[in-house]
């Protein structure tokens, strides 16, 4: 079941069409959704390939440009990480903390000086959510 995009020359609009066959498709004369009009140019439209959360994160784990920065505790390689699991797992956080926070690694500062001056290496901060002390 393909769709279409087109550019409408009457209305300059891009307009997607629906065929139930690529043959249908083919021999159809397309009209404007919006106009009426036929003067329609078929344009090339992207192509999305959908992933499972799984395969997408075995890509990345796979992808040994993304993980070389890591281990030599670049902090760009770190923001740059972080950007690309957010992206590729396509959540928007909408966390002004956590963007400064990659703002940050992406100037070159370290973890450890950002996590100074946000008082998360201060005594009795835990370090996360989880955690508990020995008695």
């Amino acid at each position: 079941m393909p769709i279409y995009e087109y550019y409408c020359v009457d209305c300059r609009k891009k307009v997607s069409l629906f065929f139930r066959t690529v043959t249908a498709a083919q021999e159809a004369e397309p009209v404007c959704p919006r106009c009426g009009g036929r003067r329609l140019h078929r344009l090339i439209s992207r192509v999305a390939v959908v992933h499972s959360e799984e395969d997408r994160l075995e890509r990345l784990m796979d992808d040994t440009s993304l993980l070389a920065g890591l281990e030599n505790e670049d902090p760009r390689a770190l923001a740059r990480f972080m950007r690309t699991m957010q992206n590729e797992l396509g959540e928007e956080l909408n966390d002004p903390e956590l963007e400064d926070m990659i703002d940050r690694l992406e100037a070159g500062e370290s973890p450890e000086a950002i996590e100074a001056s946000l008082g998360l290496n201060e005594p009795g901060h835990e370090k996360s959510a989880g955690s508990t002390t020995d008695a």
